[in-house]
């Protein structure tokens, strides 16, 4: 694949300029495009930059053959570099004052389906989730699956809030991207290579950074992450937070571009929920207490219930054929009492069941290691979010 000039000289000026972009966009309203730069003299850049900056002897020509060698490089392995001015970048994160001047973006859809033709929304937090924490995350995630409006979902791709997020997007059907904080030919952390590979080959789904390769994941890089998952979407909802921390450096980015900032409540003595409490007390953050209204907020409008007719279907797309009928009307009667009563353990559902604990404890068991249940470690039940 051929790299045009212009594409491979934005990409010199990213890698040179990434940490500045205004610096870029200054450059190009100044020179008329991003070439122009690489074609004048030494003392022709001296003027612009001044004679003591530090990347004068980065902006030589050779630098844009450079970026062109890596692009085809790139190309071969499925990324391409989105520049800025081109059609399909993202116009939300076009607005930013410091939108970067390229993405590199990893996908098998084109740009207009990945920015184009759904609002984006960022659930984020903290990577010390609890299971309070995590039950909402994928309430608030399945619920815009149910919407009119099913929005893409946008994350860190870390651990904790990030991958459950982006997890329960692909169970639920939605699209998601992930923001990494490292060059589209890496992925951290290394235990999601994966989950990375799954996104990549799915359509609507996509890995996206503003580093060049060979860019590792030093902390620094984070803070510079978190400013295109903000500026990506509508919306930022923040899962859980401690008084610091990636989620809540986001939910300020979003709220400083003027986007709409939501945030999870948590108990008073909860450190995870202290960033969030913060951002609601200081009415940066509006509180999220209801999903249904949270959509509604969002613009998704309000999300279909799923009945209990649902699991009964499950179920039976399980079971019937494999077990007699008899059980699997049982199986059926036990997720119907966990849907009507959220937490409840298998000896309480023995007792309103007016069955023997055993039975239960089997059908839970097997209703778990098929996904139709979770249960915490107190052994309360619950229907599974993408089921229930």
């Amino acid at each position: 694949m051929e790299i045009d000039r212009e594409r491979a000289a934005m990409c010199a000026l990213n890698r040179v300029f990434g940490y500045e972009p205004n610096v870029t966009h200054r450059l190009i309203d100044v020179l008329g495009s991003a070439s122009a730069l690489f074609d004048l003299d030494r003392r022709s850049k001296e003027e612009l930059l001044s004679p003591w900056s530090k990347h004068l002897n980065d902006l030589d020509a050779g630098m844009v053959d450079r970026a062109a060698q890596e692009l085809e490089s790139l190309s071969r392995r499925g990324c391409r570099f989105l520049c800025v001015m081109d059609e399909g970048y993202p116009a939300l994160l076009r607005e930013c004052e410091d939108a970067p001047a390229g993405l590199y973006v990893r996908s098998v859809s084109d740009d207009a389906t990945l920015f184009g033709q759904r609002p984006a929304v960022a659930v984020v937090g903290t990577r010390d989730l609890s299971l309070y924490g995590r039950d909402w995350c994928r309430k608030i995630v399945e619920a815009m699956a149910r919407t009119k409006k099913p929005p893409t979902v946008v994350s860190g791709f870390a651990l904790g809030t990030d991958i459950v997020a982006h997890s329960t997007a692909v169970e639920c059907g939605l699209p998601t991207i992930a923001v990494l904080p490292t060059g589209i030919d890496d992925v951290y952390p290394r235990r999601h290579w994966k989950w990375a590979e799954r996104l990549a080959q799915t359509e609507g789904c996509a890995l996206v950074t503003d580093y060049p390769p060979g860019t590792g994941a030093i902390a620094v890089n984070f803070l510079r992450r978190n400013r295109i998952i903000a500026g990506l979407s509508r919306a930022t909802i923040l899962i859980e937070s401690k008084q610091k921390g990636g989620g809540l450096i986001t939910a300020d980015f979003a709220f400083n571009y003027n986007r709409d900032v939501f945030a999870l409540p948590g108990r008073v003595d909860d450190v995870r929920s202290a960033g969030c409490n913060a951002l609601i007390r200081n009415r940066t953050a509006e509180a999220i207490t209801d999903t249904e209204q949270l959509m509604e907020e969002l613009g998704l409008g309000v999300p279909t219930r799923r009945s209990s007719a649902f699991v009964r279907d499950e179920i039976h797309a399980l079971y019937d054929g494999t077990m007699n009928p008899g059980e699997v009307e049982f199986l059926i009667a036990v997720a119907d009492c966990i849907k009507k009563n959220r937490g409840i353990t298998p000896d309480q559902i023995a007792t309103r069941m007016d069955c023997d604990f055993g039975r239960v404890a089997t059908a839970t068991g097997l209703l778990e290691a098929d996904g139709i249940i979770e249960t915490d470690l107190l052994q309360g039940c619950g229907i599974k979010t993408k089921i229930g």
